[in-house]
């Protein structure tokens, strides 16, 4: 028998964030190229919305002609993270949310979308998350939800939220992982050329971005040099002429405007590097070591064991 089609309804708050709503839409726009069945609505409370960015969407259907089923997937794209204002929304869609959600749906928020459902009651006493710059005020006017800082998305029962933007394109594959396997998922992530699959634990800001809150032009270039080149061994002195300064400068210099240590710093990135071959290719493991700069299979792993508390299950298993 052929499996019934599932729907996947986005429902288009004011001032939607139109990346939020355009790369989940996406994700499961090539399931369907794929060859799976699902139906794509789009509903609101209202027929035509106006995003942050001022585009016009129209012909939307109002939420209360559509009855989501358990199979159906629910997305509460994400509104402008510059003012939160609930008051808008129509009261009859937090009790069409808490009706839904005794079948119970699946149902994904992005972004700032976390506090309509926070609103609904629907994450009470459940892990959420939402963009890093309203963690703190989700926690604060929703006191019984369980807000997690610096988390990509989170899943509680039937429901998952996440940190808003790009991190929606991680959800959407997530979902996808778990239901249609992790080769599907690999196969829409590398039709969008999404880099790597991201997962719920890492963290919302790129470990490449990381400690480079600073202007100086020398140490961005030594940074910029130790990311393209992570395969490579490099001593201070190497470094330092670089950028024309002396290596016992450099490395003051280094350490003041990052934080750590120019050792430490090439470690965060290898480690990192690691984590998405391990992830993401089929590479054996002595391969590995050797791009992410290590002469053996077994120094990588004694540094993933040593700055890793907890390795992800499908990382275990490719060391193991």
């Amino acid at each position: 028998m052929e499996k019934a089609i599932s729907t996947v309804y986005f429902y288009i708050p004011r001032q939607v964030t139109l990346l939020d709503l355009s790369g989940v839409l996406q994700v499961f726009q090539e399931a369907i190229l794929l060859g799976f069945k699902y139906k794509l609505q789009f509903i609101s409370s209202q027929s035509s919305v106006i995003c942050s960015s001022g585009l016009e969407l129209a012909s939307l259907t109002h939420f209360s002609k559509t009855k989501p089923q358990k199979d159906d997937i629910i997305f509460i794209s994400g509104f402008s993270t510059h003012q939160i204002d609930l008051d808008h929304e129509d009261a009859s869609f937090f009790e069409w949310l808490q009706e839904i959600n005794i079948n119970p749906t699946t149902i994904c928020s992005i972004c700032s979308g976390a506090f309509l459902l926070a609103k609904a009651g629907l994450l009470d006493h459940k892990k959420c998350t939402t963009h890093w710059k309203l963690v703190d005020k989700l926690q604060k006017d929703f006191p019984l939800t369980q807000t997690q800082s610096n988390t990509l998305f989170s899943q509680s029962g039937n429901m998952y939220t996440s940190a808003g933007i790009t991190t929606g394109i991680d959800l959407a594959l997530h979902i996808i992982e778990e239901r249609h396997g992790k080769q599907t998922a690999a196969i829409i992530a590398k039709e969008l050329v999404v880099y790597k699959r991201r997962h719920a634990n890492d963290e919302q800001e790129s470990v490449y971005l990381q400690n480079r809150n600073h202007h100086d032009e020398k140490i961005h270039i030594i940074q910029d040099w130790i990311i393209s080149n992570l395969d490579k061994t490099s001593t201070i002195d190497f470094l330092a002429d670089l950028v024309h300064i002396g290596p016992r400068n450099l490395t003051r210099i280094f350490k003041k405007q990052t934080g750590i240590t120019i050792a430490e710093y090439r470690t965060k990135l290898r480690i990192e590097k690691a984590k998405s071959l391990l992830t993401n290719t089929d590479y054996k493991i002595e391969h590995i070591a050797h791009l992410c700069g290590y002469k053996t299979s077994k120094q990588l792993r004694i540094v993933l064991e040593t700055h890793l508390d907890a390795l992800p299950t499908t990382i275990k298993n490719r060391l193991s």
